[in-house]
């Protein structure tokens, strides 16, 4: 296993390094000021949609899409995009906006690249890749312990027709769904139940629905901690009564969706995991700008015994967990999602609460200006807690974790090794 980054991987870094400090850094405040100047919109602001041009002819462009893909092309390999997620984790409200790389869009992006028709991805993916529309996934539940998808409550029924043909009826109540607020977001990916006597793992499909379709109510915008995210169209709850769309908007096949979910969440986790170790990054600078800054006691803090500890725990914590989100991401290329799974749960568990603890500790060294808005972190706090739940919660995965591990160990060294 050999992590170091190539040739094009370093070159890549670079030009994402250089386009987030000269551009994307400096623009946050800029970002900031148009959010507040135009408080009840939820639309992508023109800071962002000057950011898209530049990263475009930068060449930062869906590089999380791994390239020759149903003919896209253009991405990079797993292990070659974690150093670029990570540096966009260093702006998490703008960077991966800017390079067309941003959540939910990366993952529906994928679902249709992998298991859309070629009429579906004319007419979602391409604009999509375009940043021409915004989209949103359906899954989340009010009304349902979500953690466990067998109990999606949303029905998905068949209306006439068959091979194809005829309607799809959708009754039910999503919520988180990140983007939707967005006038902008045209697609709504859908999760339902198809067959609720079922086999429990075929008993879910998915849909994909026009955001314009009768019967498609957005009830509200939800907040994250206090935050409502509406620089890059907020999270929905989102009412379907009784809406139609044609069979032909049927993604993959019928009872496939407990699937097609799990091939979603996969990337989405390593992602998240990527860009997690960004704004862990960005909070040690902070961290240590403001530890030699700041007086107190006679000295600055940054003589201080426990400050140090905090940031030696800090960085032996990013290092390590970055080595293991590079075996992740090495095993996705060389092995596949399924095959990783025990190390994509791994670092679905590990790196959300380190980020967390991390940023606790800047927030304290920060003081009272740590829980306010005139830095980073105390957003970038909402989102690693939020990260603890979003693609399945902690326990779902120490759970399947624990279950693997207490298996029969492994007699070959290949075993071991991976």
């Amino acid at each position: 296993m050999d992590f170091r980054p190539d040739e094009m991987t370093r070159a890549f870094a670079d030009e994402a390094r250089t386009f987030i400090d000269e551009h994307v850094l400096p623009a946050e405040p800029v970002l900031a000021a148009q959010v507040a100047a135009t408080p009840g919109e939820w639309t992508v602001r023109p800071v962002v949609r000057a950011l898209q041009e530049t990263a475009r002819e930068r060449g930062l462009w869906n590089l999380f899409l791994p390239p020759g893909e149903h003919g896209l092309g253009g991405g990079l390999s797993n292990l070659r995009y974690a150093p670029v997620a990570e540096l966009t984790g260093r702006s998490p409200r703008l960077a991966p906006a800017a390079m067309n790389c941003a959540a939910p869009d990366t993952g529906n992006m994928e679902l249709l690249a992998h298991f859309g028709t070629p009429e579906q991805r004319e007419t979602w993916l391409e604009p999509l890749l375009d940043a021409r529309i915004r989209s949103a996934f359906c899954m989340t539940e009010p009304g349902t312990a979500s953690s466990d998808a067998s109990q999606i409550g949303t029905r998905i029924h068949r209306d006439g027709g068959a091979n194809g043909t005829g309607e799809f009826v959708v009754n039910g109540r999503k919520w988180f769904a990140t983007g939707a607020m967005n006038p902008d977001c045209r697609l709504l990916i859908v999760m339902g139940k198809t067959d609720p006597s079922g086999p429990r793992h075929r008993q879910q499909s998915m849909l994909l629905v026009p955001r314009d379709t009768p019967g498609v109510t957005v009830v509200r915008p939800l907040t994250v901690l206090g935050y409502d995210d509406r620089d890059h169209g907020g999270h929905a709850e989102i009412l379907f009564e009784d809406v139609r769309v044609p069979a032909a908007n049927l993604l993959g096949e019928l009872g496939a969706g407990f699937a097609i979910a799990q091939a979603r969440l996969g990337p989405g986790r390593i992602h998240h995991c990527m860009r997690a170790l960004g704004m862990a990054e960005r909070a040690l600078d902070l961290f240590r700008d403001r530890a030699n800054d700041r007086i107190a006691f006679g000295g600055p803090l940054a003589d201080k015994g426990v400050v140090r500890a905090w940031a030696a725990e800090s960085r032996v914590e990013i290092e390590a967990l970055r080595l293991l989100v590079l075996k992740t991401a090495w095993l996705m290329d060389t092995v596949g999602a399924r095959k990783a799974m025990t190390e994509i749960q791994s670092i679905k568990i590990a790196v959300p609460r380190a980020v967390q603890r991390l940023l606790d500790r800047a927030i304290q060294l920060f003081g009272a200006a740590g829980l306010s808005d005139d830095h980073p972190l105390a957003e970038m706090f909402a989102a690693a807690r939020a990260m603890r739940l979003a693609d399945g919660p902690d326990e779902v995965h120490l759970s399947a974790l624990g279950k693997a591990e207490l298996r029969p160990a492994p007699t070959t060294l290949e075993g071991v090794v991976r």
